[in-house]
Formats: C-alpha cells, sequence, structure tokens
C-alpha cells in the first residue's frame, strides 16, 4: 500500500473572470465540486471562493496529476452549472489555473484563508490577490 501525504492549492477563474459566482450560485457550485469531487476520489480539504474564482485545498492520491485534479474538477462544474441554468448566460472557467504545494505546517493558515475569502475580498482584489502569489513563489513573468 502507498502512503501519500501531499496537499496543494488550487485557485481558478471564470472565463474572462465574469462575476457569476455571486452568494448562492457560488454556495451551489462549490457544494457540487465537493460531491463531485467524492465521486471521484478526489479528496477536498476546503474550498471557498469569491465572485470570479475558487480556492481549492486538495490532498493529492496516487492516480491523478494535478492537470487531471482540475479538469475533472472545472470541466464537469462548468457543465454541471449550465445544465441547470445557474447563470443567466453561458458559464465556463478559464483554461487555465495556479497550483502551490502546501506543506504541513503551512495547512491551517492556508485553510483558514481559504474559508475567508468573502472576507478577504473586501480588502483585496483578485487581481492583487494573484500579483502577491506569482511574485511570492517566482512566477511573476519579468
Amino acid at each position: 500500500m502507498s502512503y501519500i501525504t501531499a496537499y496543494v492549492h488550487f485557485v481558478w477563474t471564470t472565463k474572462n473572470r465574469i462575476p457569476f459566482l455571486k452568494d448562492s450560485i457560488r454556495s451551489k457550485v462549490i457544494e457540487h465540486i465537493k460531491e463531485n469531487a467524492k465521486e471521484k476520489n478526489i479528496y477536498i480539504d476546503e474550498i471557498n471562493g469569491f465572485e470570479e474564482h475558487i480556492h481549492c485545498l486538495v490532498s493529492l492520491g496516487p492516480n491523478k496529476s494535478l492537470e487531471k485534479i482540475a479538469q475533472l474538477l472545472k470541466g464537469e462544474s462548468s457543465f454541471w452549472t449550465n445544465k441547470n441554468n445557474l447563470t443567466s448566460q453561458k458559464f465556463g472557467w478559464q483554461n487555465d489555473y495556479w497550483v502551490a504545494g502546501v506543506g504541513k505546517a503551512e495547512l491551517n493558515r492556508v485553510r483558514n484563508y481559504i474559508r475567508k475569502q468573502e472576507e478577504h475580498h473586501r480588502k483585496v482584489s483578485f487581481e492583487e490577490e494573484l500579483g502577491k502569489f506569482l511574485e511570492e513563489f517566482g512566477l511573476k513573468p519579468s
């Protein structure tokens, strides 16, 4: 039996950063993502977001790549959102996503950060947040 302890923090946005994920729609999409993940044996430790993006802390298993996890969570939730007419126009996610590894010492800080997205975005825009992440992890284009 394999034993794996590897956590990653995914962030992805709605197509063109349209603020589709307002209040009740966001909670429905998040709940569906959690249900879908469970069916696909993807362990979501924490998930939340704001109007145009989702943060998802995932514990990696032995048989799915980062790309596959993103595809399964984003693609299926986009299809489900459209099938259930949750938005007035066609819903979709951007093709891109951001992901970083999370060490054991950082797990509680990341969980808390994800839980408090609404509060966080009263002070910081998504663009500022993304810029900070990219700079912190050395991914900011020169």
